[in-house]
């Protein structure tokens, strides 16, 4: 169970961010998202590796097609399990990343639907007129038709996408807080025992863990509590 969580390392220096790693001993999975890459992504990802962990790039590429194929193989050299393209990109921009990454089999093109701190207000805000669900199934259809297997979705998103799409897909799942953790900024949560009993296949968890005065110890109970 401890594989299917993937801990997000979002902090704002690299000693902290290295001190944690070092400290999550039983984690197998890192996320880096933008702030971090950007800071110190050459020195923290060689850690990653030096560490034999698995890397989760969560980068959210979205641009014209062409850009996007650019910026996948620019990454190839970070050695990512998993990397995180906005599905809002387009099919052309989907079927660009996909090809790109066909240049390191192991690397898996993840789907992002619909981020975790937007609720029905701000995506109206936004244009978008249909309510969550809606955009999220329209979002994983488009991924699926264009190859793509992996994506990220809300915690309220699970039972109905695995009903709908059952082993075709596997999803990611952020927005995990478990009762003993604050909900911070993220608007849609579960726990992380209701998110694998909905259907999630990976969890990813920042701030209960990496904020904590005790990582480690959090990880292992987090694990406990699911297994």
């Amino acid at each position: 169970m401890r594989e299917r969580i993937i801990v997000a390392i979002d902090s704002p220096d690299l000693k902290t961010a290295e001190n944690l790693i070092l400290s999550l001993n039983e984690t197998e999975f890192f996320k880096i998202g933008l702030q971090s890459f950007l800071a110190f992504g050459d020195e923290i990802t060689e850690l990653i590796k030096e560490l034999g962990k698995k890397l989760f790039l969560d980068l959210k590429f979205k641009d014209i097609p062409n850009t996007v194929a650019g910026a996948v193989k620019s990454v190839l050299k970070y050695n990512p399990e998993f990397l995180t393209i906005h599905l809002s990109g387009g099919r052309e921009m989907i079927l660009r990343a996909l090809e790109a990454s066909h240049q390191k089999k192991s690397l898996k093109i993840v789907g992002v639907t619909i981020l975790t701190s937007l609720n029905k207000q701000d995506l109206e805000e936004t244009g978008i007129d249909i309510d969550a669900k809606s955009a999220v199934l329209k979002l994983v259809e488009l991924g699926i038709s264009c190859g793509v297997k992996y994506f990220v979705c809300s915690p309220k998103e699970l039972e109905f996408l695995k009903e709908r799409f059952g082993n075709e897909i596997i999803l990611i799942t952020p927005g995990i807080r478990p009762t003993w953790s604050s909900t911070d900024d993220q608007k849609r949560v579960f726990t992380p025992q209701k998110a694998i009993s909905s259907g999630a296949d990976y969890l990813v968890i920042g701030r209960p863990v990496t904020g904590n005065d005790y990582p480690s110890k959090a990880f292992k109970r987090i694990v406990s509590e699911i297994t």
